[in-house]
């Protein structure tokens, strides 16, 4: 008999149902250490990277929840540790209300029962698939490992029915992955990560070795698949426009730590923290053909020696004493968001204050 599961988390006040995935204070540091030896030696202790340092969310059912930042911010940390492929170093994660936190180092049929519900889509469709594999020995790896009951006419007639949920051929099942292109082999992974109807897929920017037009295609199939079969994602991403078709919530990192979260159209229309709005503003879009459109400038501290206090005054305009000395905290900004930082909490800094920073900065080059 299997063990009683723990009482789901309880439901917000507002009628929400309760998270499918919450994540709380998580963590996961590398130990990057020169051997024993060149330490004795040389002197010093051991160095750790802090990939990810103290990450909060939650991912109702049904829901997209979307981590954007610069590359090496620790968004596919995350997404690695969401699917228990990273133990964490601290911090928790909670599965439809069950504690999943030792993931990494589960076995046996408890571990098999979690892993079943949740799949995972990687960046580089070539990479992820086996190139020695046909693609229907690919796409029934799932079902071999999770669903020992199918037998092999059952799994060739449930691999054919997931080609063509993705747009593919039952008879493509035959064929190698290098016979296939870019988008193609990416719908080939969608249809592996659908093989055991998982609640939860984290996408970890699935569609960024992607031409454009290849891009739109994967989005909207994997739109549509969440609208036939009820899925949540945890959606990784650098880019912005992406995040703003996919995502219901967004979550800005920055350095191992998130700098704001809110809802997709809150954080689109009233950005709060400089870094957000710096991302924003170096969208392209015709509507800013009358204002200077501005990069994301600066470059990102190292990791191994993060400055002091906000990791992110450094780039920021706004930064003042405060800012160097003290590390401020995520707090609610009154319009369902969240951000971490000490001039939207003192009033200093507003949803347009970068915008209009660099139209002062290009009225002064005009002159």
């Amino acid at each position: 008999m299997s063990a009683e599961r723990p009482a789901p988390i309880p439901a917000s006040g507002r009628g929400e149902p309760p998270p499918l995935v919450s994540a709380q204070g998580l963590k996961r540091h590398f130990d990057i250490s020169k051997p024993l030896l060149h330490r004795l030696v040389e002197g010093g202790g051991k160095q750790y990277l802090r990939a990810v340092d103290g990450v909060d969310f939650d991912i109702r059912p049904g829901e997209t929840f979307a981590l954007v930042g610069e590359s090496g911010c620790g968004k596919s940390t995350v997404a690695r540790l969401a699917v228990g492929l990273y133990p964490l170093s601290g911090g928790r994660l909670i599965f439809d209300g069950e504690d999943i936190s030792d993931l990494a180092r589960r076995s046996g049929h408890g571990a098999i029962a979690i892993r079943r519900r949740f799949q995972m889509i990687f960046q580089d469709p070539f990479a992820s698939l086996n190139p020695l594999w046909r693609v229907g020995a690919i796409i029934a790896e799932p079902l071999r490992y999770f669903r020992v009951d199918l037998n092999g006419g059952s799994a060739e007639r449930r691999v054919g029915e997931l080609l063509e949920q993705v747009g593919l051929s039952a008879q493509d099942a035959a064929k190698y992955p290098h016979e296939f292109s870019g988008g193609q082999r990416q719908r080939i992974s969608i249809a592996r990560a659908l093989a055991n109807n998982p609640e939860f897929m984290v996408c970890d920017e699935p569609t960024s070795a992607l031409d454009v037009s290849v891009q739109a295609q994967i989005l909207n199939l994997m739109r549509d698949l969440q609208d036939q079969y009820g899925l949540t994602y945890l959606f990784i991403s650098h880019d912005m426009a992406v995040v703003k078709h996919m995502a219901d919530r967004i979550g800005v990192m920055y350095l191992g730590r998130l700098v704001e979260s809110a809802p997709k159209q809150v954080l689109f229309e009233t950005p709060r923290h400089p870094y957000t709005q710096m991302l924003l503003e170096a969208i392209p879009a015709l509507d800013k053909h009358n204002r200077r459109r501005s990069g994301v400038k600066g470059e990102v501290p190292n990791p191994l020696n993060p400055p002091s206090g906000c990791t992110f005054h450094p780039r920021c305009p706004f930064a003042n004493d405060r800012c160097k000395r003290e590390v401020p905290a995520l707090r609610p900004t009154g319009d369902g968001g969240e951000a971490s930082c000490f001039g939207v909490e003192e009033g200093r800094i507003g949803p347009n204050a970068y915008r209009d920073l660099l139209t002062d900065e290009a009225d002064l080059s005009g002159r």
